[in-house]
C-alpha cells in the first residue's frame, strides 16, 4: 500500500476550490448535490483510511483479542511508520464515531422534540406560534409525522402578504427537496474529516439558495422573494431548535438577496463545462474523489488480503 494508504485523508483539500466555485457559478440544485455527493465519498473513503490504519495499531499492542499472525513483520511493513501512524489512528478514529454518533443523536433528539411541541397543534402543514420571539423553519416529518412549517406570529406580523407567500414557498422548497438530507450528510462528513467543512459550509448555502430559487419561480417575482428574505432575517433571532440540520439555517442574507435581484441562474446542468473556471474545480474534485475512493479500496482488499494471508486457519 505504502503512502498511498495515507491519500484518503488529505485528499479532501482538492475539493475546496469546488465548494467556492460551485455555490457562485453552478445552479443550486446542482451545486447541492455535487459538494454533498464530494463530501460524502471522501469522508467514507477517510473513515475507512482510519480503520485500516486502526487495525494495524491495534494488533501490535500486547494483550490485544486479535489473531497474532496481524501483528507479523509483513503486515506492519503494509503501512509506512506503522507504530506512529497505526497507534494515531485509534483515537483519531473513536473520535470520528463519537462525534457522527453524536451528531445523529441530537439531530434525532431535537426532531422529536419539535414535533412534541406541535402535538396539541391542528394538523396543517403551517404551525403559526404564538411567540413573541420571530423565527420560523421547516421540520420534515417521520413515520408518524408529517412535514410542518413552523412560523411564528411575530414574524409573520413584520411580513406583507406577499413576502409571506415568499417565505412559505421557500420553507415548502426545502421541505420537498429534503434537504435536510444534504446538510446531515455535510455535517457528518465534516465531522468525520476536517478538511469537509467547507463543504459543509457550502452546503448550508446552497440550500437555502436553491430554496430561494424556488420560491422565486414560484411567486414569479424574484425581488419580492429577495424583501422576505432580508425582512426575515432582520427580524429573526436564535430559533429554539438550532440543533438540528436544516431548521433555520439562513445562511449569508446578503449574498442570498444580491443573487436574487439578478437575474436568475442558467439552467441546471448535469455537469459544468470542462473549459470553465467551475468546471476544471469541478473535475480537480472529481479526480481527487476517485483517487481517494480508489486508494481507499486497493488499502482495504491489500490489508483483508494480508490478514487472511497471516491469520493461521
Amino acid at each position: 500500500m505504502g503512502v498511498f494508504v495515507f491519500l484518503p485523508l488529505v485528499l479532501p483539500l482538492t475539493a475546496w476550490p469546488v465548494a467556492r466555485l460551485a455555490e457562485q457559478h453552478l445552479h443550486p440544485r446542482v451545486a447541492t448535490r455535487l459538494v454533498t455527493a464530494v463530501a460524502g465519498v471522501m469522508a467514507l473513503c477517510s473513515t475507512v483510511c482510519l480503520g485500516l490504519l486502526m487495525v494495524v495499531g491495534t494488533a501490535q499492542l500486547p494483550g490485544n483479542p486479535l489473531p497474532d499472525g496481524w501483528s507479523d513483520p509483513e503486515v506492519r511493513e503494509a503501512v509506512p511508520y506503522d507504530e506512529v501512524a497505526g497507534k494515531a489512528a485509534i483515537p483519531a478514529l473513536l473520535a470520528v464515531a463519537v462525534m457522527c454518533v453524536r451528531t445523529l443523536w441530537r439531530h434525532t433528539r431535537v426532531r422529536r422534540r419539535a414535533h412534541r411541541a406541535l402535538a396539541g397543534l391542528p394538523g396543517t402543514q403551517v404551525a403559526v406560534l404564538p411567540d413573541a420571539v420571530p423565527y420560523v423553519y421547516a421540520l420534515p416529518g417521520g413515520v408518524r409525522s408529517r412535514d410542518r412549517i413552523v412560523v411564528t406570529t411575530a414574524l409573520l406580523a413584520g411580513l406583507r402578504p406577499a413576502e409571506r407567500r415568499a417565505l412559505f414557498a421557500h420553507e415548502r422548497a426545502h421541505l420537498a427537496a429534503r434537504h435536510h438530507r444534504f446538510l446531515l450528510v455535510a455535517q457528518l462528513a465534516a465531522r468525520a474529516n476536517p478538511f469537509l467543512r467547507p463543504l459543509a459550509t457550502a452546503v448550508s448555502y446552497t440550500t437555502e439558495r436553491w430554496a430561494d430559487e424556488e420560491a422565486a419561480r414560484a411567486l414569479g417575482d424574484r425581488r419580492v422573494v429577495a424583501r422576505a428574505v432580508g425582512r426575515a432575517a432582520l427580524a429573526a433571532r436564535a430559533t429554539p431548535v438550532p440543533t438540528l440540520a436544516g431548521f433555520a439555517a439562513p445562511g449569508p442574507v446578503p449574498r442570498r438577496v444580491a443573487a436574487l435581484l439578478g437575474p436568475a441562474p442558467a439552467p441546471a446542468r448535469s455537469w459544468p463545462p470542462g473549459f470553465t473556471a467551475v468546471g476544471v474545480a469541478a473535475w480537480a474534485a472529481a479526480a481527487g474523489t476517485a483517487v481517494s475512493a480508489m486508494s481507499s479500496a486497493n488499502s482495504a482488499v491489500t490489508m483483508v488480503l494480508i490478514l487472511h494471508a497471516a491469520t493461521p486457519l
